[in-house]
C-alpha cells in the first residue's frame, strides 16, 4: 500500500515538474508556410480577402465538422471580421489593413492567445506565390497543447500547410467552374427598391458589391424590413474607356419606403421592360464574358438597346448562400426598344389613257421609309 502511495506521488510530482517546465518556456511563436499557386495575383488576393471563402480551403473545418462560422456584416478588406465555435475551442478574426493586391495584416485571438497574420502575394513565373504567416504568444493552456502535439511550428505550419494545398485546388476549380447561357428576350417585371448609389472603377466592381451588399441586407435586418426578392445592381453608366461605372446597389421591396432626410439609401422604381436575359453560373470574375456574349446576340439578332432603361443584374444566389463560387448564379437584364414594324398602305390608283390598247395602268406602290433609331 505504502509503494502505491509513493508510485502515485511521484506521478503528482513529474505533472507538477512537467507542468512547471511548459510554464516557464517562451511562449513566443513565428510560423511561415507557402505554396505557388497558378493563379493571377489580384485573383487569390480578392479571394483571401473576403472571410466567407476561408470555409473553402481551411482544413480546420474538414478536422473538426461540427466547426460553427459566424460571419458579421463586412467580411471584406478593412473591418472584415468572422468568428467561430467548435470542439477545440472557439476564435475569432479581422482584418487590420490591407494593401490592394499585395497584403492582408490580421489580428486573431484563439482560446485566448493573440496572434498577427500576415498574408502576402508576389507574382512570379506562371501565377503566384502566396506566403501566410502567424507570429504571436502562447498563452499556457496553448503551450500544454503544444507541447503534446509535436510544437507549435508542427501545429501551425501543418495546419497551414493543408490550408494552402486546398486554397490552391479551389482556386483552380471553383473560379474556372463556369457557364454562361443567353436565355434570350424575356419580360423583366418592374420592382420597387432602396438602393445605395456609389461611382467605382469597373475594375473594383466586384470588391466593392461583396462589401455593399451585405450592408444593404444588415440595413433591412435594423430596420425590420422584409426584403421582397434577391439583391441587385442598376448600372447607371459603364465607361469603359475611363474604366469607371456609376452603379446602384439594391434590394426590393413591396411597397415603397421614405427614408430619412440625408441618408445614403434612398427609395426608387422602375416598371416593366423587355430585355435579353443571360445567365452566369460561376464566379462573379466571368461576369465581362457574360455581358460580351449578350451584346453579341442583341447585335447577331439585329436587337437595339434601350438606354434609358435600367441594366440590372441580379444576384440570384450568391457567397451569402452557398460558399463555392462555380455555384452562384447570375442573372444580366439587357433592356431592348420594342422593334416597329412599318405598315404598308396602298395608295388609291389613277386611271391612265394608254397609248395602247388593251394594255393595263402600271401602279408602282409608294416606297416604304425604315423607321428612324431612336436615340
Amino acid at each position: 500500500m505504502r509503494i502505491l502511495k509513493y508510485f502515485f506521488l511521484l506521478i503528482l510530482l513529474a505533472l507538477f515538474a512537467t507542468t512547471i517546465f511548459i510554464a516557464t518556456q517562451k511562449g513566443n511563436f513565428d510560423v511561415t508556410r507557402s505554396i505557388f499557386i497558378k493563379s493571377p495575383k489580384s485573383t487569390i488576393f480578392n479571394y483571401v480577402n473576403d472571410y466567407r471563402n476561408w470555409e473553402t480551403f481551411g482544413s480546420w473545418k474538414k478536422e473538426d465538422p461540427d466547426m460553427v462560422f459566424n460571419y458579421s456584416k463586412n467580411t471584406v478588406g478593412k473591418g472584415g471580421s468572422y468568428s467561430w465555435t467548435g470542439s477545440d475551442g472557439d476564435g475569432n478574426m479581422k482584418t487590420v489593413n490591407v494593401v490592394e493586391n499585395s497584403s492582408i495584416y490580421q489580428k486573431m485571438n484563439f482560446n485566448g492567445a493573440d496572434a498577427n497574420v500576415y498574408w502576402t502575394f508576389k507574382d512570379t513565373v506562371g501565377g503566384t506565390k502566396v506566403f501566410w504567416r502567424a507570429k504571436g504568444v502562447m498563452n499556457f493552456g496553448f503551450k500544454i497543447y503544444s507541447a503534446f502535439n509535436g510544437g507549435v511550428d508542427h501545429i501551425i505550419g501543418n495546419m497551414y500547410e493543408k490550408s494552402l494545398i486546398n486554397l490552391g485546388k479551389t482556386l483552380v476549380y471553383e473560379l474556372n467552374t463556369y457557364n454562361i447561357q443567353v436565355n434570350g428576350m424575356v419580360k423583366k417585371m418592374g420592382s420597387i427598391y432602396l438602393k445605395q448609389t456609389i461611382t467605382s472603377t469597373i475594375a473594383n466592381v466586384p470588391r466593392n458589391l461583396r462589401v455593399l451588399i451585405p450592408r444593404m441586407v444588415n440595413f433591412f435586418k435594423k430596420n425590420d424590413l422584409k426584403m421582397h426578392g434577391k439583391p441587385f445592381v442598376i448600372y447607371h453608366n459603364y465607361n469603359t474607356a475611363k474604366g469607371i461605372t456609376t452603379l446602384s446597389v439594391c434590394v426590393p421591396i413591396k411597397e415603397e419606403v421614405f427614408t430619412s432626410s440625408g441618408s445614403d439609401i434612398t427609395s426608387g422604381k422602375f416598371a416593366s421592360f423587355e430585355a435579353v436575359k443571360t445567365t452566369l453560373t460561376g464566379d462573379y470574375s466571368h461576369n465581362q464574358e457574360a455581358w460580351k456574349k449578350a451584346i453579341d446576340y442583341i447585335k447577331k439578332n439585329n436587337l437595339t438597346q434601350d438606354f434609358t432603361l435600367p441594366y440590372v443584374e441580379i444576384y440570384t444566389k450568391n457567397n451569402d448562400e452557398v460558399a463555392n463560387p462555380s455555384k452562384w448564379v447570375t442573372e444580366i437584364y439587357i433592356p431592348i426598344k420594342a422593334k416597329v414594324i412599318p405598315v404598308y398602305k396602298p395608295q388609291p390608283t389613277t386611271a391612265i389613257q394608254s397609248t395602247y390598247e388593251n394594255t393595263t395602268p402600271a401602279v408602282t406602290p409608294p416606297k416604304t421609309e425604315s423607321p428612324e433609331n431612336e436615340d
